[in-house]
């Protein structure tokens, strides 16, 4: 019973594809609207305009930023556009939404920048499980982008898949 050992996993041609691969690295930093409204719920054009003038916008330098406001109050639109506009200088990106919104909007946007033609014919296992939580909105991107190339797509490990697609 000397036989060799055969990795029947490595002999497959699966090509493992991990999500976090595409975690954003970023740091995310918010910017909460609250701290410049008059007694936490109204937004004074005049004194919102100077609170912004007198904000250190280095804070945010490189970093991206989610534009949120952790108060029950009415914001105008318009208000959310000041804001941006003063963080574009200086934020490496920029949205409306908490840490957990921006962060995906992050995984999001490495995904599309992935070019799958490189996956063109492959049987690919998307990896299920690892130590980073995946919004389920990264895997739905994911298929949606390598659905066109690929062979055939797969969840979970090499050893253990769900079949998810298979071209005819």
């Amino acid at each position: 019973m000397n036989e060799p050992l055969i990795n029947k996993v490595a002999d497959s041609g699966l090509v493992s594809l991990d999500p976090a691969d595409f975690y954003p690295t970023e740091t995310i930093k918010l910017f909460d609207l609250k701290e410049h409204l008059f007694m936490g719920l109204i937004l004074k054009e005049k004194d919102f305009r100077t609170a912004l003038q007198n904000t250190d916008w280095q804070q945010y330098k490189d970093a991206a930023v989610g534009i949120v406001c952790s108060a029950d109050a009415i914001i105008p639109l318009w208000a959310y556009m000041l804001v941006a506009s003063s963080l574009e200088p200086v934020a490496s990106f920029i949205m409306k939404g908490n840490e957990e919104q921006v962060r995906e909007s992050l995984f999001l946007r490495n995904i599309s920048a992935v070019s799958p033609e490189k996956y063109s014919e492959q049987r690919i296992v998307v990896k299920g499980c690892g130590e980073k939580a995946i919004p389920e909105s990264v895997y739905v991107a994911l298929t949606h982008l390598l659905r066109p190339f690929a062979k055939s797509i797969f969840f979970g490990e090499p050893c253990s898949t769900v079949p998810v697609f298979k071209k005819k």
